[in-house]
């Protein structure tokens, strides 16, 4: 991604008319556009890496290895003193990508795929809920993709052993037998088996909810003379970028788990290119990659010591994230069972919720990138689903989370409304002492100053409206991009997804000339009535002296046409509906006040030709 060098300027007018209101108010917008324009900075002009998944997936032969370094053992209380070379043991090289394997083939309600008999990976999950595209006919997502693919995203279990071992154990290259089970659904497990011949069965038990969440209990029973010790593994392992990789500074994409006392861990896939970073000494916790909608995690289990692990190779373009699990003690004529889970699906809030309940799997939800304002987004999510409960469009319920905030801020709005138009009611008065003391701003200044506390008016209130949407604009930007559930969410008309932008455009006349054209000349219907509103909400008080004033409140609405229209239609819809809803409570405010509305009036001499200066 190239970095992009801004500098910003900002020139500031020192007027007679400092303590104006309207100065107050243009401040107040002003840092919102400030912060609007930052925050567009890092989303807009966010670029996706110039190499596709496709051109960097060939970068590597199918032949490489997908795991390249060694992981030391954790501590454990079976005495060994030999490291793992892990490097080796969870290699995923393919002897023969043409060879015909026999697949188990898996389906539930929300998933189709299959596992390979060849070294029993679970490599192939397309979800039945979703489709690349809205169109009805687009292929289903694919999450996990073959292990022989050009693009392989797999999971992976199975034991290692000491160095000093030559015990013969499974690797990317058994054939697995299976022994009982035909199609893995819900309540319809399978059993695969592969004997070394040595003495040692292996067994994997393949198991899945009516959701994402799959259970492999894997076994080893010892049929030998002498005690073996072996160590647990699982990882999950893809070639290239994801497909729908947006790159976008607000939202992670790539490696991300809990891991324990180490709390949460999260990397960029370039964060790890051509290194390792590992974690010691864990006990609970996950970790896997999330996408945008979709999430694939390796769960360990909750009561063994592990050692987690985020590593690539071929300049980015393998990444996996694997974990070690504590030496396991399989007596002559025993056995060890060691049982762990895959979460391979989208990130619907509610099964993530319901599986960081049932399984204490601690911020399971953080596969969902609330952000900064968790506090305030995740809340605002359930509300919307509240809403859409009842209203049945997620649309509709951006429109009643909107009602329902100005409900909460009312008293706060309405104190700020207040002052407001208290301050235009002063107006002839700060008028007289600018005149009166118009060569002594000293005393203009106390002057202004003391006629505030007079009549107990405040200034700043004109910020207050302004600054309270900023926060529930981010928390509900961040619901827009990040929730699975807003993903090809209609409204009515031409909005076929809130989560995209408005496609519609205003300098093709909205797809009358049969021209599309670049992306910042989309300007959609919806941006265009979020501008209109916000016109009409600044045009409720009457322009102010100040040249340069003037300018801003001319063009902004403008500029902020053109900044919208590059978000997403269901926040260009709240803020059209929030500034309506604003208009409505400043003018009501305002006659109620007995303060004179010049809304017409200020339309007007906006429009109105000024006269040449001679």
């Amino acid at each position: 991604m190239s970095h992009l060098k801004v500098t910003w300027k900002v020139y500031v007018k020192k007027s007679d008319n400092a303590m104006n209101e309207q100065r107050n108010f243009i401040l107040a917008i002003g840092l919102s556009i400030l912060v609007l324009l930052i925050w567009q900075y890092f989303i807009g002009n966010s670029q996706i890496d110039e190499r596709t998944s496709g051109q960097i997936s060939n970068e590597m032969s199918l032949q490489e290895s997908q795991d390249l370094s060694n992981i030391p053992l954790p501590e454990s209380d079976v005495e060994s003193e030999d490291k793992i070379d892990l490097g080796t043991a969870l290699s995923t090289s393919v002897s023969d990508a043409g060879t015909s394997v026999e697949r188990i083939r898996i389906n539930t309600e929300k998933l189709e795929g299959s596992i390979s008999l060849l070294g029993a990976k679970l490599d192939d999950i397309r979800l039945k809920k979703y489709r690349d595209t809205i169109d009805v006919d687009s292929k289903l997502v694919q999450l996990l993709k073959p292990y022989t693919s050009e693009n392989p995203y797999y999971a992976h279990q199975g034991w290692v052993g000491d160095a000093k071992s030559q015990t013969k154990l499974p690797n990317d290259n058994t054939i697995w037998k299976l022994v009982s089970g035909g199609e893995l659904s819900i309540n319809s497990p399978v059993r695969l088996e592969w004997n070394n011949n040595e003495g040692l069965i292996f067994s994997k038990e393949f198991s899945i909810d009516d959701n994402y969440l799959f259970t492999i209990t894997q076994t080893v029973k010892n049929n030998s003379n002498s005690s073996e010790i072996l160590y647990p593994y699982s990882l999950i392992s893809r070639k290239g970028l994801p497909e729908d990789y947006t790159n976008f500074f607000v939202l992670h994409e790539g490696y991300i788990g809990v891991l324990g006392s180490e709390g949460e861990k999260k990397a960029d896939y370039a964060d790890i290119a051509e290194k390792t970073e590992s974690f010691d000494n864990i006990t609970t916790g996950w970790l896997g990659f999330t996408d945008k909608n979709w999430a694939t995690v390796i769960v360990p289990p909750q009561d063994i010591n592990y050692q987690g692990r985020y590593t690539s190779k071929g300049n980015g373009s393998t990444y996996q994230v694997d974990y070690l699990g504590s030496a396991q003690k399989v007596n002559a004529g025993g056995t060890t069972t060691i049982t762990s889970y895959v979460f391979s699906g989208a990130k619907e809030v509610k099964i993530l919720d319901q599986y960081e309940d049932e399984y204490s799997l601690e911020k399971f939800d953080l596969l969902v990138d609330w952000g900064w304002f968790y506090f305030l987004t995740k809340p605002l999510f359930y509300v919307l689903q509240w809403l859409y409960g009842i209203l049945g469009n997620y649309g509709l319920s951006i429109l009643g989370v909107t009602v329902l905030i100005k409900i909460v801020f009312f008293p706060l709005a309405n104190k700020a409304y207040v002052s407001m138009s208290a301050m235009k009611k002063l107006q002839p008065e700060m008028l007289k002492i600018r005149e009166n003391y118009k060569d002594d701003r000293a005393k203009q200044q106390q002057a202004i100053i003391a006629l505030y506390k007079k009549d107990k008016v405040n200034p700043l209130s004109g910020c207050i409206p302004i600054l309270i949407q900023v926060p529930v604009f981010f928390a509900l930007y961040k619901v827009l991009l990040c929730t699975m559930e807003m993903r090809h969410q209609p409204f009515y008309g031409w909005i076929a997804d809130l989560s995209a932008k408005d496609p519609t455009t205003l300098f093709n006349l909205f797809g009358i000339i049969p021209w599309y054209p670049p992306s910042f000349l989309v300007i959609g219907i919806w941006p265009i009535i979020m501008g209109l509103t916000m016109f009409i909400q600044m045009r409720l008080n009457p322009a102010p002296p100040d040249p340069i004033q003037q300018k801003i409140f001319a063009w902004m609405p403008v500029a902020l046409t053109f900044l919208f229209a590059q978000f997403s239609a269901g926040l260009v819809i709240y803020w059209a509906w929030n500034n309506t809803l604003s208009s409505l409570q400043q003018y009501i405010i305002m006659k109620r006040m007995g303060v004179e509305v010049e809304l017409w009036s200020n339309i007007k001499n906006t429009f109105k030709k000024k006269p040449k200066k001679i």
